[in-house]
C-alpha cells in the first residue's frame, strides 16, 4: 500500500463512527464538548486527505519545474558543443548517473567527461545526466531522467552527422534481477530503466551506431534488446550475476574503475580496455571471495569500424586522475 494510503488509513481509524447516529443534513447535534455538523466531517476529511497528498502535490511541482529548468541546461551544453566536422569521425558521449541515493554512480559519470577530454581529446562533446545525494541543492547538473535522456539524445542528433559520427553511452545504477535500472532522485522521483525503453529513445534519436555500457548489477540482461550490426553493448555482469562496488563506503564501482579509471587510461582501444577490466574484476572478485560477475559484450559490425575509425584520428592526452578516491 502507498504511503499515502497508509497515512490516510490510520488517520480514518481516529475518527468515530457516526454512522449510526448521524442526524438529518438540517440538523445538529450537540453535547457537551461542541457542536457537530455533518459539514464539519466532509472538512475534516478533506483536510486529512489534503494533509496526506500535500507533500506529493509539492513533490509534483518541484519535479516539474526542476525538469524545465534542466532542459535547458541541456540545451545550453548542446549549444556549447564544438562543431561537426566533416569528414571525420567524432564520438558524442553521454553520462547518466541513474540512483541518486549514492554518490558512487555520479562519481563516475562525472569522471567520464574528464576522462573524454583530458585523455581522449574529446573536449565538450561529452553530456552528463546525474541523479545525487545532493542534486535538489546543487543544480549544475541535468537529472538523470529518460525525458532528459531522450532530450539529449534527440539534440546530440541534431548536432552530429549520423552517417559519419558515433555515440557512446554510459549508465551507472543499481540494476534489478528484472533487468531494469534503477532512476531516482530521493525526494523527486523514483523510476525504473527498461532495456526497451533505452533502444526506443536511441532509435527515435536516428543515431545509427552506437557504443552502450552499462554498469549495474544484471546489466548483460540489456544485451538483447539492444543487439543489432551498429551497437556495441558493454555490460558490468552476466543477465543472471551482481556486480560489485556500489554503496556510500565506496568512490568507484569495480566494474567502474577497472574500465574507466584504469583500463581507458592504458594504451589501446576501448575494447582493449574493456577487456583488461574484465581481468581486473575477476582478480578482485576472487581476492574478495565473491561470485564472478563476468561482464560482457556484444559487439556489432557496423559500430565495431566506426568506432575503430574514431580511435585511430583521437589526440591521446595525459593520463587523467580519478579525482573522488
Amino acid at each position: 500500500m502507498p504511503a499515502c494510503a497508509r497515512r490516510w488509513s490510520t488517520a480514518a481509524r481516529t475518527i468515530p463512527n457516526r454512522a449510526a447516529a448521524t442526524p438529518p443534513a438540517a440538523t445538529c447535534v450537540s453535547n457537551a464538548s461542541r457542536t457537530w455538523r455533518p459539514a464539519d466531517m466532509r472538512l475534516r476529511l478533506f483536510a486529512l486527505l489534503l494533509a496526506c497528498c500535500a507533500p506529493g502535490v509539492a513533490g509534483a511541482s518541484e519535479a516539474s519545474e526542476r525538469a524545465a529548468r534542466d532542459l535547458q541546461r541541456i540545451d545550453a551544453a548542446l549549444a556549447a558543443m564544438p562543431a561537426q566536422r566533416p569528414g571525420a569521425v567524432d564520438l558524442y558521449v553521454v553520462g547518466f548517473a541513474g540512483d541518486g541515493n549514492e554518490q558512487v554512480f555520479g562519481n563516475e559519470v562525472a569522471y567520464l567527461r574528464t576522462l573524454m577530454a583530458q585523455r581522449h581529446g574529446n573536449e565538450g562533446r561529452t553530456l552528463v545526466l546525474a541523479n545525487r545525494p545532493d542534486a535538489r541543492r546543487r543544480e549544475d547538473t541535468p537529472l538523470a531522467t529518460l525525458d532528459n535522456l531522450r532530450h539529449a539524445l534527440a539534440g546530440i542528433a541534431a548536432t552530429m552527422d549520423p552517417e559519419e559520427d558515433l555515440l557512446l553511452v554510459y549508465l551507472a545504477s543499481h540494476g534489478t534481477a528484472r533487468h531494469q535500472l534503477a532512476v531516482g532522485q530521493p525526494g523527486l522521483f523514483e523510476t525504473f530503466l527498461k532495456p526497451t525503453q533505452l533502444r526506443v529513445a536511441l532509435d527515435d534519436a536516428g543515431i545509427p551506431r552506437r557504443v552502450v555500457i552499462v554498469s549495474a548489477c544484471y546489466s548483460g540482461g540489456f544485451i538483447p534488446a539492444l543487439q543489432d550490426a551498429g551497437t556495441i553493448v558493454l555490460t558490468a555482469a552476466r543477465h543472471d550475476r551482481t556486480s560489485f562496488g556500489c554503496g556510500d563506503t565506496e568512490s568507484a564501482t569495480y566494474f567502474g574503475r577497472a574500465l574507466l579509471v584504469e583500463g581507458m587510461n592504458r594504451d589501446g582501444g576501448l575494447l582493449d580496455a574493456f577487456q583488461y577490466a574484465r581481468r581486473q574484476v575477476a582478480r578482485r572478485e576472487k581476492m574478495d571471495r565473491l561470485t564472478p560477475s563476468e561482464p560482457q559484450m556484444d559487439v556489432g559490425s557496423d559500430a565495431l569500424a566506426r568506432l575503430q575509425a574514431w580511435e585511430a584520428g583521437a589526440q591521446r592526452g595525459p593520463v587523467a586522475a580519478y579525482p573522488h578516491d
